[in-house]
Parts: C-alpha cells; structure tokens; sequence
C-alpha cells in the first residue's frame, strides 16, 4: 500500500478563476450608476445611498454579454417613480461606447436594511446642503 501525501489547507485548493477581462469593475459600474438620478431630490442614488450592492454574471442568456444585477432600495416603498429609475439605471449600463457596460440590467428592490439618512454619502450631504436641505 503505498502512502499518499494530501495537502491541508489553502495549499490543497485550486486557484480562484482570474476575473474575465471582459467583465465590467465594480468601480466601473458604481461611477456609470452615479447618472442615475432620483427625479425628486436630484442626487443621483449612489451619492443618495440607494444602491446596496453590484453583482455582474458571465453573460445574458443569449450569451451576448454581462447581465448586472443591482440591489436598490428607495427612500418610500411608495415611491411612484420606480420606473423613471429603472430606466435611468438600465440607460447608464447599457448604452454608451462600445454598447455600454452590460447587455442587460435586473434590479432587485430590497427593503431591509431600511434607507435612512445615515445612508448617503459625503458627496451627497453637500449637494443636498446646496440645495436648501438640512442634513
């Protein structure tokens, strides 16, 4: 019987797959989502904290290209312009040089945590701020 050497460890696993050249950056995504603008402030919803989370898939089902998926939320659940945003995000991924960043975009409105001002950012106090609000 011969005796088996097993590496333990981070040593034993194979290596992560190398990110495809061809997918889109987070930051890439993050800066295009930032011409997505909420019709009743006029901040757009990264600066706003709206947007809770990026993920990109290898391809769309035809295999044309990334399918972004984006984790948002809204200041109201009542908010009656959901789809001005919708099309605003899908605008700022897939159009622009080269056919945009994504062939296609799903967004998933997610509740929890709740949006609350504690959500927007630097940027987004000094713009609110420029515009008369008091946060």
């Amino acid at each position: 019987m011969t005796e088996e050497t097993v590496e333990r460890g981070a040593a034993g696993m194979p290596e992560a797959p190398a990110p495809s050249a061809d997918l889109p950056s987070y930051d890439d995504l993050e800066e295009a989502m930032r011409d997505v603008v909420d019709p009743e402030l006029g901040i757009n919803v990264v600066d706003l904290g709206l947007l809770y989370g990026i993920d990109v898939h290898g391809g769309s089902e035809d295999g044309a290209g990334p399918v972004v998926t984006l984790d948002m939320t809204l200041t109201s659940a009542a908010c009656p312009l959901t789809d001005v945003i919708e099309d605003q995000a899908r605008a700022a991924l897939t159009q622009g040089p080269g056919g945009g960043l994504a062939k296609d975009v799903r967004i998933n409105w997610v509740w929890m945590p709740p949006w609350g001002p504690d959500k927007i950012t630097d940027d987004g106090r000094e713009q609110l701020r420029a515009l008369g609000f008091t946060v």
